[in-house]
């Protein structure tokens, strides 16, 4: 081993041994100790001085997003997570069944290790600490080195919100001079991965030989059907768009229009703030986003950046209250770059005729380029299409008749709060669901004997025999 790779080793072997002692400290807490503890984190990143440094310095350093709905961002989603985990008991005996003779008590998972993506600098590492100290767990968290100090700057406060508590700031830790090496290897010696970020740090989080959880490529497809409130849709659709500069991964990326409300459709949206391009101008919008034509990742000039700033690279005179460009489409696939992921206030709109059918089908031709696994929505008041778009699509959440970014947890739904959205087999995940507090805790099942149980032979085959004989 070179020098290099072994400074690295016992750098990270230092922070998980901190870790660890650090955890040890908190493993006999009850679950009111936790509660308060991870209430004490919480406030110590939500207060609104402290939100809107954080928002600002995410601005400054980053690049991506806006100020105003960064402090809204880190506020309501800090909010919603802790209201919601503090219902969740972690510690003890959470549940038992005496008719089938179970008991199941929680315990800590150890260290996690939390990997955060560039563009989420401020609110994603106090939500995964908040979920991982829920558990009684040490979390070190391993930055993008693009947003470094606003981590830092987060993880400071809640380090002071732990010495302010009695516990040692060392249950919250963060890697300095962040690199791909150090977070491979906090990846291999941590026992838990939470990882948010980019296609190939996620695999190498499910490679790494340590249990993880991972989140899929973010497309998210919403259904406009010829039973939708369309002004209600409208709303929706350009509130995600442009919410933070479509930072989230939840934000529209595609809309699939009923043709008799197409033009309708299209009129509200741009009544809401769009841009409808035209042609040419859908040309230079394509070539400014994606100046490689072999790579589906957006230019980084384009993400998380104003409208009037996409639209001056490539030379679109939008209105002053422009807040999102339209671009209609018809193909998908690599030959059709916006009809993937464009990780800007960017949408694709698309129109179908006939049955729901024919909207599913263009969902799904959308979701087999980028997307598989992760968040559809429809704005619909027929029942049937919303199950049918449900029932035949590969995606974990189907959000009805909202705002697609409410797919990470509102006050209006029952979804879990987060900000690690799981896609299932489909998009190379373990789970489909949103990871909260639950994910973080080991279970031990106590199993004690019931009644010997007898097992109907006849019963359970008798359909079967009077088919097929014995």
């Amino acid at each position: 081993m070179d020098q290099a790779l072994e400074n690295i080793n016992n750098e990270i072997a230092e922070l998980v041994s901190n870790a660890s002692i650090s955890q040890q400290s908190i493993a006999h807490f009850n679950q009111q100790e936790t509660d308060a503890l991870v209430t004490a984190i919480a406030w110590s990143v939500v207060r609104q001085d402290h939100a809107e440094e954080l928002a600002q310095l995410a601005v400054d350093e980053g690049g991506f997003g806006n100020y105003a709905d960064k402090v809204t961002k880190i506020r309501n989603r800090i909010i919603g997570t802790l209201t919601e985990c503090l219902n969740v008991k972690t510690v003890g005996i959470i549940e038992e069944d005496s008719d089938r003779g179970l008991l199941k008590i929680a315990k800590p998972v150890g260290v996690v290790a939390a990997l955060i993506p560039t563009t989420g600098p401020d609110a994603t590492p106090p939500l995964k600490t908040i979920l991982a100290i829920k558990g009684r767990n040490a979390i070190i968290i391993a930055a993008h080195p693009r947003t470094q100090k606003t981590t830092e700057l987060a993880v400071q406060y809640m380090r002071n919100a732990c010495e302010q508590f009695g516990v040692s700031s060392n249950l919250i830790q963060i890697i300095q001079s962040p690199s791909l090496k150090k977070t491979s290897e906090l990846m291999r010696q941590a026992d838990l991965i939470i990882a948010t970020g980019g296609e190939g740090m996620v695999k190498a989080a499910y490679s790494s030989g340590t249990p993880a959880y991972g989140v899929g490529v973010g497309n998210s497809v919403h259904v406009i059907d010829e039973t939708a409130d369309l002004n209600d849709a409208a709303i929706a659709i350009a509130t995600a768009k442009k919410f933070d500069y479509a930072t989230s991964c939840l934000a529209d990326n595609a809309v699939v229009i009923e043709s008799g409300s197409y033009r309708t459709m299209i009129e509200m949206l741009i009544n809401k703030g769009g841009h409808l391009c035209d042609s040419a101008e859908k040309q230079r919008l394509q070539e400014v986003m994606w100046p490689n034509p072999n790579s589906k990742i957006p230019s980084l000039d384009v993400i998380a950046k104003s409208a009037q700033h996409i639209a001056g690279l490539a030379g679109i005179d939008v209105a002053p209250e422009c807040s999102f460009l339209m671009v209609e489409e018809q193909g998908t696939g690599a030959d059709h770059p916006f009809s993937g992921e464009k990780l800007s206030v960017v949408l694709a709109v698309y129109q179908y005729q006939g049955a729901i059918d024919n909207a599913i089908d263009i969902v799904n031709k959308i979701i087999d380029y980028q997307g598989h696994g992760h968040t559809c929505g429809i704005h619909s008041q027929n029942d049937q299409h919303v199950m049918a778009l449900a029932n035949n699509t590969k995606t974990g959440r189907v959000m009805v008749n909202q705002n697609l970014n409410e797919g990470a947890g509102s006050p209006r739904n029952g979804l879990p709060y987060t900000l690690s959205l799981s896609c299932g087999s489909w998009g190379g995940n373990i789970t489909t669901e949103n990871i909260n507090a639950r994910h973080f805790i080991n279970i031990t099942w106590v199993s004690r004997p019931l009644v010997h149980r007898r097992f109907d032979i006849e019963a359970l085959f008798e359909k079967h025999w009077q088919r097929f004989g014995q």
